[in-house]
């Protein structure tokens, strides 16, 4: 069983990745973005062959879809067990409620929008936790919200969630 790094590992690793220039957070966090936007195209020309039945919309899905697959690989590098097809889920399920909670939202109902963009940026990080590899997807199991992994014992110092880890790392307005 790999050991799972410490937060402070965790830190530096990215850290190193940052100042060496093998990875641009920011750049990573807009190409995420757009293979949400990429999946959801997917599914609206779907929709719309199978509404209208006219094949050139199957014919512009294929094209996108082999476009999202291209900019998801410089993203997915290593193809352990699902990691894949889980990644490419993780986005497109948040790309679905952040729109959800945008029409919750546009309709007065600003607690159940809340909490849809609350879990769609839980999704996200859990997206975010796979591609860092703070994560490992064979090692999984459910800890207590407390802890960072399983192998965290402490209990001075509350860890950071990996939604304020990622909140942390992630940040689009740093160029």
């Amino acid at each position: 069983m790999n050991k799972q790094p410490t937060m402070e590992e965790f830190i530096e690793k990215v850290n190193n990745l940052k100042a060496t220039g093998e990875i641009d957070l920011s750049m990573e966090e807009d190409l995420s973005i757009a293979i949400m936007n990429l999946v959801s195209l997917e599914e609206h020309f779907y929709f719309t062959g199978a509404k209208t039945g006219q094949s050139d919309y199957f014919d512009l899905l294929n094209q996108t879809r082999e476009i999202r697959k291209q900019l998801l690989a410089k993203m997915i590098d290593k193809h352990e067990g699902e990691t894949w097809c889980i990644t490419k889920h993780l986005l497109a399920a948040t790309m679905r409620m952040m729109e959800v909670g945008t029409k919750l939202q546009s309709t007065g109902k600003k607690e159940e929008s809340r909490d849809m963009f609350k879990k769609a940026y839980e999704i996200y990080s859990l997206f975010w936790a796979l591609r860092l590899k703070l994560i490992n997807v064979a090692d999984v199991k459910k800890i207590s919200d407390d802890q960072l992994n399983i192998h965290d014992k402490s209990g001075s110092n509350k860890p950071m969630t990996k939604e304020e880890l990622i909140s942390k790392l992630v940040d689009c307005c740093k160029e």
